[in-house]
Formats: C-alpha cells, structure tokens, sequence
C-alpha cells in the first residue's frame, strides 16, 4: 500500500538504500520518506543498525601439537554514515569475518603452549580484534569488542590435565598430613620428656623425704635411749621396715608369689642393702 502511494517507511535503527533506475541515490534515515516510484525510485534494501554477535568456532594447533577448538564471539555493526559502503561492498558480512577470525586465531595460537594459551586469551582477542577492526572499516562496518569465550582441547587431554592437577595436589595433602604427624610426633616426645622428668624429680624429692625422716629417727632415738649408736638403730629400723614388707606381702591375697632368701645372715644382708642404697640415692639427691 506505501508502494503504491509512494510512501515507505523505515524503522527505528535500520537505514534503507534508495536507488534510482539502478543506481544508488542515498541512505533515507528511520521515518516515513516519498518515493515516487514513476521516477525510477526504488528501495534496494535494508541494513540494521543494531549490535550483531557472530560466534566462531575454529580449531587448531598448539605449539606442543595439542589440537584445540577456539571459541571467538565478535560484536559488530555498521556505521551509519558508511551505510552505501556495508551494502553494496560484502555480500555475505558474517563469512568474511570468521575468515579474518579463522586466520589470526590459525597465526597466533601454534606460537603457545597448551597452557600459555588460556593464559593469553586476551592477547588473542586483541590481535583478532586489530585485525578485523583493519579489515572490516573498509566495509563500513565496526568491530566493537571480540572474545575469545573458550578453548577446548580433546577430552583426553583435558582428563590428563585434570589427573595432573589431581595428583600435584594430593603430593601437596601428603606433605602437610606427613608435617602435621612430624608436628604431632614432637610435641609428644617433648611431652613425654618433660613427665620424664617431673617423674624422676618426684621420686628424688621422696627419697630426699625418707632419708631425712630416718636421719630424724635415728638421731632422736640415739638421744632417748643411751648407748645405741646410729648403725643399730639403722639396722632395727631396717629390719622392722623388712618385716612390715613380709607381712604385707602376705597379707594382700593377689600378690604374685615371691622368693627371697630368709634368716638372720639374710636378714642383715638386706640391711646393709638397703642401707648402703639410701646413703648412695642420698648423696646424689645433694650433688
């Protein structure tokens, strides 16, 4: 109906090429514009405006012969003031890009390592980006952002890489578990150490107690009843303790049976014994 009242209209951010008898005449601008078809006048065609995003899958060759697929997403669109030129200058806009794109990605990555790759994604992107961006402002078009969305290498090697990571982290878990049970290990020594020690005080401390408790004794007794001299109020204290062992010995129903030699020679045996082994523990506990 517009055509044929020589009206057309031209949506928002869309440009229309005007020919007259063939030949291009101007870019008409969103609105309604005349178009007196009698004349000659016709609409070529229209070209969007908009933001377009062209995904480009292109598979290649690390440096060290890893086969991956690089994944590139391009933004472009066309310029308005460059309108004539995005029309009549490409006729398919979308396969000369991903030929640029299949070039610069086919140039760049062989030069990296596998690794190096997704570490320079982005320097990727840039080289794709000056490229196009050189190329494709002849055409009337600009390029507005390129990236690189991601790098796929074969399944085998991504499971590879995965059972490297896997393994250089489970060599990390063992170290520390291994200086964690070295950690434990030093801290019960030092532990066992230092009871060790407390112990054996202990036990000077007791003796230290019991000789100055029979000092006591023998001195007071020797006090009290004329006489006796130190050895044999010694030798009566002995002997006594020796026969308060006997008897508890025998009392405790439990105790495992014990033999030992018994008579007066024995008995003055364990004396001197005892005796010598008090005086002995007594002048280490004074050193």
């Amino acid at each position: 109906m517009g055509q044929a009242l020589c009206c057309i209209q031209v949506d928002q951010s869309t440009v229309a090429i005007k020919e007259q008898f063939g030949k291009f005449d101007e870019v008409l601008e969103p609105g309604c514009h005349c178009l007196p078809w009698i004349f000659g006048k016709r609409i070529a065609g229209q070209l969007s405006l908009r933001l377009q995003q062209l995904d480009v899958k292109c598979e290649t060759k690390t440096k060290d012969n890893v086969f991956v697929n690089v994944v590139a997403s391009i933004q472009y669109r066309a310029l308005a003031d460059k309108a004539s030129d995005a029309f009549y200058k490409l006729s398919n806009t979308r396969s000369q890009i991903q030929a640029y794109v299949f070039d610069v990605i086919r140039a760049s990555v062989p030069k990296l390592n596998l690794d190096d790759a997704f570490e320079q994604k982005n320097d990727i992107a840039r080289a794709v980006e000056n490229e196009l961006e050189k190329a494709m402002s002849a055409y009337g078009f600009e390029i507005v952002q390129t990236l690189i969305v991601d790098i796929e290498p074969d399944e085998r090697v991504k499971r590879a890489m995965n059972e490297i990571n896997a393994a250089a982290r489970m060599r990390v878990a063992a170290n520390e578990k291994a200086e964690a049970e070295k950690i434990l290990q030093i801290k019960k020594a030092e532990g066992e150490a230092e009871s060790k020690y407390l112990s054996g005080l202990g036990i000077a401390r007791q003796r230290q107690a019991i000789v100055d408790g029979l000092r006591d004794s023998v001195l007071g007794f020797s006090v009290n009843v004329p006489g006796t001299t130190a050895k044999d109020v010694m030798d009566m204290v002995l002997v006594t303790q020796y026969f308060d062992t006997m008897k508890e010995i025998g009392a405790t129903s439990k105790s495992s049976a014990v033999f030992i030699p018994h008579g007066p020679g024995a008995v003055r045996d364990v004396a001197a014994q005892i005796r010598d082994g008090l005086l002995q523990g007594s002048s280490l506990t004074n050193q």
